[in-house]
């Protein structure tokens, strides 16, 4: 009988399909034979030391199907008679997530706990820079089959969707894109680019480019708009519409 892999306290509960990999510290214990308990680090070949064993291939193994390995092993050698093995995952070193776009430190840095979670790597790149999107992709490989999942991060505090931050795995990549912009020109006070915020308005847009200048009017707005072709649609705009990227308004001179 195997006993489930767990992690020290302090650490969440490991995936069950989690794959050990290179620099993965381990502490291997074997219910009532204290002398077998080790602490080691997965090597550079994906292998490990054991006491009667020699060296035991683990790299790429889950936490369980590495306990009946050695299982396996003690039992066929003719050491132990249903050997009870339990693997605690100590430390994880050597399996590198890459973070790139809008962040404040792009690069690759180290999965240190089994538990690292989308928003904790974010936070160990700096977060993203103010033009960064508030949705971060995140791809990889799961189950032997290519990953890829996009993540409203704002939303996992605001709505407490926390089941979407996502434990990383080494080799996982986080791509923080620009964020969408609109357009304001014409009579408007600052006419340029801008951010376009959560669930923002036409009304809340103009306010943005602070407003129409004293010869414009917000009631003579016209907003130019691709539909899903590339054709150019030109609207008359609500204040309360919603903005969508890419979008550009034109503040047009009061008739009066």
């Amino acid at each position: 009988m195997l006993m489930a892999g767990f992690v020290l306290p302090g650490l969440a509960q490991v995936q069950p399909d989690y794959p050990l990999g290179v620099g993965n510290a381990l502490r291997i214990q074997v219910f009532q034979n204290p002398d077998l308990t080790i602490e080691t680090r997965v090597s550079e070949n994906g292998a490990i030391t054991y006491p009667l064993l020699g060296e035991v291939a683990l790299g790429g193994l889950s936490i369980a199907a590495a306990e009946k390995k050695i299982s396996e092993g003690l039992q066929q050698g003719g050491f132990l008679q249903n050997p009870q093995v339990n693997i605690v995952l100590v430390q994880i070193r050597g399996n590198q997530v890459s973070v790139l776009g809008q962040v404040a430190r792009p690069g690759r840095f180290p999965l240190e706990t089994a538990n690292t979670r989308l928003t904790d790597m974010l936070a160990n790149a700096g977060g993203a820079t103010p033009g960064g999107d508030d949705v971060a992709i995140v791809t990889g490989v799961r189950n032997g089959k290519p990953f890829r999942s996009q993540v409203d991060i704002p939303a996992i505090f605001l709505d407490a969707d926390i089941q979407n931050d996502l434990i990383l795995q080494g080799g996982d990549t986080i791509y923080v894109h620009r964020a969408p912009v609109f357009y304001i020109y014409g009579e408007a006070q600052r006419p340029g680019a801008f951010r376009i915020e959560r669930n923002m308005t036409v009304m809340q847009a103009l306010a943005q480019g602070g407003g129409p200048t004293a010869r414009g009017s917000e009631k003579r707005l016209r907003l130019h708009r691709k539909d899903a072709r590339g054709n150019v649609l030109q609207l008359e705009p609500n204040l309360t519409d919603a903005v969508q990227p890419n979008d550009v308004i034109f503040v047009k001179e009061s008739i009066f």
